[in-house]
């Protein structure tokens, strides 16, 4: 039998995915709305707003914020590769996991409001951008052990439905929140409270309120949902053996369970393509599809309301033919997709074939979640999507890496499309190899 600090063995297989219990959708909600509320970070201060109002020539010329903010969240990345891991590993044990929760959505939310004070000044960009920076990092910490919640709230037939319902709270939340701020604040020259846009107050506005819809959309989570138990007596071990404790872990993946290393390394490949459909999808509508800079947070919402349906779609889908089949629908509609863009022109191309690219992201974004829920236990899950947090990060640059080669031999922004291509491509076909944990079941 392996202890709570041993690789886990062929054996511990048989406890791999949530414990079979009644579904309390009590938790389940307030476990989705932490992910709804969390989307005034993600689509509004590393999206579509604020980072935007970083990279303004308020704060200098040369696209000086734009390099200061990438050089910080690379700083970042690194910090969150090295540690994720480990934090998850130790509120495993410790029956923390809320508690951790907790802690860095606070920290998030905090360093959210005060990005109130970066006005729009060059002396103020180092504040923003060590501001946004950190909080990111916060982030990738939170969401580490929100997602082992997920073996939590689920149950074995429910899971890829409830990750998939997570997924969509956060679209829809975004979606509503950018709609409220783009009324509320950004259209026009007149806005709610009698904010101006002088001094950029009403983007330093945003800043509070979106720290006070995430205050407001957490706080069920914590209230609602048992604390992890943990693994067993918390046993007080120092850091580097928590590392050492963490090879062994990777090590007994590779020798016992290297159907889960193999999805971490495949999903790590595929999920930077992923992320680069969102990330660069505006930069390539107003650069190379003719898309009025004004309409990009309206394609921003539209993009939200598409990939909100096809994370519901994609999860309900989930539990029925497993994880492994909707993220490799998903891919191909990626791919195929994505080689009809490369060949068209024009607003409504993008539009019509820009959303459909965000359908089938969330499903991909979605069964991820879920395909790795099912490989592993509610005690050890900290750990593992620790690690699934940091094969992803050591493998961002691939995509930006791909971009700036194509670019550099084209002087063509639309060569971003062959870049994700790539990327999509030898994600999918090390994904070939893995086998599906709803078969396995089925066994």
């Amino acid at each position: 039998m392996s202890t709570p600090n041993a690789p886990a063995s062929p054996a511990a297989m048989a406890d791999a995915g949530p414990i079979d219990r009644p579904l309390n959708r009590k938790h389940v909600t307030a476990w989705a709305l932490w992910d709804w509320g969390s989307a005034s970070f993600n689509a509004v201060m590393v999206t579509f707003v604020f980072a935007t109002y970083l990279a303004s020539d308020s704060f200098g010329p040369d696209d000086r914020g734009t390099q200061w903010l990438t050089a910080a969240n690379a700083i970042g990345g690194i910090v969150v590769a090295l540690t994720a891991p480990v934090m998850g590993q130790r509120s495993d044990r410790g029956g923390r996991r809320k508690l951790w929760l907790g802690i860095n959505t606070g920290v998030v939310i905090l360093l959210t409001a005060l990005c109130f004070f970066v006005r729009p000044d060059e002396a103020y960009l180092l504040l923003g951008v060590v501001l946004i920076a950190a909080a990111n990092v916060a982030f990738e910490f939170a969401g580490v052990n929100y997602n082992a919640m997920l073996l939590q709230v689920a149950t074995p037939k429910t899971i890829g439905k409830v990750s998939g319902i997570g997924w969509g709270a956060g679209y829809v939340g975004g979606i509503f929140l950018l709609l409220i701020l783009y009324v509320g604040f950004i259209s026009g020259d007149t806005h709610w409270l009698g904010v101006t846009n002088d001094d950029a107050m009403n983007i330093r506005v945003v800043a509070l309120f979106s720290a006070l819809w995430f205050i407001a959309f957490a706080l069920p989570l914590f209230f609602s949902t048992p604390e992890h138990r943990g693994s067993g007596k918390e046993e007080k071990v120092s850091l580097l053996e928590s590392y050492r404790r963490l090879w062994r872990t990777i090590l007994g993946l590779w020798r016992h369970q290297r159907n889960t290393f193999w999805f971490l390394a495949s999903s790590a490949v595929f999920r930077d393509g992923v992320s680069a459909v969102f990330a660069y999808g505006a930069i390539l509508g107003t650069t190379v599809y003719g898309v009025d800079p004004a309409d990009i947070l309206i394609f921003g919402i539209a993009a939200n309301v598409v990939a909100a349906v096809g994370s519901f779609a994609g999860g309900w889908i989930d539990d029925r033919i497993g994880p492994k089949r909707v993220i490799m629908g998903s891919l191909v509609g990626l791919i195929v997709t994505a080689g009809i863009i490369f060949f068209l022109n024009g607003t409504t191309a993008f539009w019509i074939f820009g959303l459909l690219l965000c359908f089938f992201v969330g499903p991909v974004q979605s069964s991820s979640r879920s395909f790795l829920g099912r490989l592993t236990s509610e005690a050890r899950a900290g750990e593992i999507y620790g690690l699934y947090a940091t094969t992803g990060r050591a493998v961002s640059f691939l995509t930006p890496a791909l971009i700036s080669v194509g670019i550099a031999l084209t002087g063509d922004s639309r060569y971003m499309v062959p870049a994700i291509l790539l990327v999509l491509i030898a994600g999918m076909a090390l994904l070939v190899r893995v086998r599906d944990p709803k078969s396995e079941d089925a066994l």
